[in-house]
């Protein structure tokens, strides 16, 4: 009753136009989701910046691309087609000068950039969970701007983060100058950095869900309306300079058969433990990552070795996107699946610990991927009637399911990346729910708070 009473007593904020209630007496807010506190009322002011917001991360989402793909091209020759295709042309002695030039500019840059602007913020995740909106664009910007050179020139990270670090400083400058209240500024900061991944991959639907789920951890309508508002305008602005369609093109139309329902069962949590051990190791390097002068020579060591593993698989340059596409459309037998899904994860670890900053997203996803086509292969020569295509599908969602411990994004990401699995959609949820589950109670690590520094007082919170 005194539940009942505190609903109906509750005033909505922002006031509604029409004031006066139903006839029933019963108020908007009884609704959880529509409830609002009073600090982030969406008021005039903070609709502005978060289409501002909006405008200048799908801007640097552009920019960062155009940044990837210049260095693409210089490396490699890249030009269109796929960037894996590119560096399989290349020789061996081009492999290697490359990424050992990749390694210098790494390790020069980003120790010149720590020690110069040490004592700024330039962690996203951390940041927002902590309840902050401080990010520093001085050292946002150069980190940026040398993630998207290396993982261009092969280095084995996702391209994601960069777009996502400045969209998130975009929204904590805006929101500063904007004079927001702190939990204004904290949801646009949050905001910018999902709609960065928005703009870069097309998905304005996953990265909404990205924000809410994964980055606020509050699928109400005070986060996901101007989550939608902002990664909707970034990802258009950036159609300035990238593509509107899938990120993997030309898939068949997979049709779904029960055997993969079954598989699902069987394989969701198999995958889930894969994520757990992905996870972990994502935490040990990020503990053991070098610091002090040989951040000036680590990238380059790092860099030579997946240079070296790469002479026999160059489908691991890069940040795995095109790996992925090529497990997608069944190019890749059972013991090639297995050898990427077994090196993937090692060399983007080693490049991670090499002091080089950059993404997990697509890591995971191809990843996953591997795995998924690589059991769903062993399982097909026993069970016919799907191919190891659509097992990959289901396999590169259900890791990122795990890997994010956000379900519900994992899925719509995963449709709005391929544009063709929506015939998958019940073993994908199947896939997912299960890996997601066995992940949280297994471990409950996702790849980005296993990647959060140590406390610096040294609390846990479990």
């Amino acid at each position: 009753m005194g539940a009942d009473r505190l609903a109906s007593d509750r005033v909505r904020a922002p006031r509604p136009v029409l004031r006066r209630r139903i006839a029933s007496g019963r108020g908007a807010t009884e609704q959880p989701n529509a409830a609002s506190d009073a600090p982030e009322v969406h008021s005039l002011r903070f609709w502005v910046f978060v289409v501002a917001t909006g405008i200048a991360t799908g801007l640097a989402g552009a920019g960062t691309m155009f940044l990837l793909h210049a260095s693409q091209h210089l490396a490699f020759s890249y030009t269109t087609g796929e960037f894996q295709a590119a560096v399989e042309r290349s020789s061996w002695a081009r492999r290697l000068v490359v990424l050992a030039i990749a390694g210098v500019i790494a390790g020069v840059g980003w120790y010149v950039t720590r020690r110069v602007t040490a004592g700024d913020v330039a962690e996203v995740h951390g940041t927002i969970w902590e309840g902050r909106s401080d990010l520093s664009l001085r050292r946002s910007l150069p980190s940026a701007v040398l993630s998207e050179i290396v993982v261009g020139m092969g280095v084995s990270l996702g391209r994601e983060q960069a777009p996502q670090l400045l969209g998130a400083v975009s929204g904590s400058i805006l929101g500063g100058w904007g004079r927001l209240t702190p939990a204004q500024r904290r949801l646009l900061v949050a905001c910018g950095s999902g709609a960065g991944l928005a703009a870069v991959y097309n998905v304005p639907i996953g990265g909404a869900l990205m924000i809410s789920e994964l980055l606020y951890g509050a699928i109400t309508l005070t986060v996901v309306l101007p989550a939608l508002v902002c990664s909707t305008i970034a990802t258009a602005v950036a159609w300035i300079y990238l593509p509107n369609r899938a990120t993997y093109l030309h898939l068949a139309s997979f049709h779904f058969v029960p055997t993969e329902a079954v598989w699902a069962l069987l394989a969701g949590p198999v995958i889930g433990v894969a994520s757990v051990g992905w996870t972990r190791l994502v935490g040990w390097t990020a503990a053991h990552t070098v610091s002090g002068k040989v951040q000036l020579v680590a990238p380059l060591v790092a860099f030579v070795a997946l240079a070296l593993v790469g002479f026999r698989y160059p489908q691991l340059f890069g940040n795995g996107k095109d790996m992925a596409h090529s497990a997608f459309l069944g190019q890749y037998g059972i013991l090639m699946l297995f050898a990427l899904f077994a090196l993937k994860p090692l060399v983007t670890a080693l490049c991670l610990g090499s002091g080089a900053s950059g993404g997990l997203f697509t890591p995971t996803f191809s990843t996953g991927a591997m795995l998924g086509g690589m059991l769903g292969g062993l399982w097909s020569l026993a069970f016919h009637g799907a191919p190891i295509a659509a097992y990959a599908v289901l396999g590169a969602g259900a890791m990122l399911g795990a890997g994010l411990q956000a379900p519900l994004a994992a899925i719509v990401l995963t449709i709005e990346l391929t544009h063709s699995t929506i015939d998958l959609a019940f073993p994908l949820l199947v896939a997912i729910g299960l890996a997601t589950i066995t992940a949280r109670y297994l471990d409950g690590y996702s790849i980005y708070s296993s990647r959060l520094p140590a406390h610096p007082h040294g609390e846990a919170a479990g």
